[in-house]
């Protein structure tokens, strides 16, 4: 066998295994996005509340300048939700999507993303008459 062949030969395997990585890399990386967005989005309807109850009572302070994800910040640094991330998606897919108020509140580790949204997006007076 001539060099020249033998180089054809060597090229070609070359060629094929970088082929090969190339397809097993891109199906590795589609593999994991579609495992982490199946991931997320099952949490973004099934996510369990931080603690069962009693839970901790947390006060917290909600201006009227505050983004979602401001919001979703704090409510992950004071332990009422597990990724700030997800609170967005689950403000942004809930009927309270621009309905909260500001205002302080007192949040329960032990409730829901939606039952935090319910409380923040209902008037401290409406609350203190149905308390009453």
């Amino acid at each position: 066998m001539s060099s020249k062949s033998a180089n054809k030969v060597v090229f070609r395997f070359v060629s094929i295994s970088f082929t090969v990585l190339i397809l097993l890399v891109i199906f590795i990386g589609v593999f994991k996005a579609s495992t982490f967005c199946y991931d997320f989005g099952y949490r973004i309807f099934t996510e369990k509340p931080m603690e069962s109850e009693p839970g901790r009572d947390i006060v917290v302070q909600i201006d009227a300048d505050d983004s979602a994800f401001a919001i979703g910040k704090m409510l992950e640094q004071k332990g009422l939700v597990r990724d700030s991330s997800l609170y967005v998606a689950q403000y942004y897919l809930s009927a309270y999507v621009n309905d909260l108020l500001p205002g302080t509140y007192t949040l329960n580790t032990s409730m829901t993303t939606k039952e935090m949204l319910i409380v923040m997006s209902t008037a401290l007076e409406d609350t203190e008459v149905e308390k009453e």
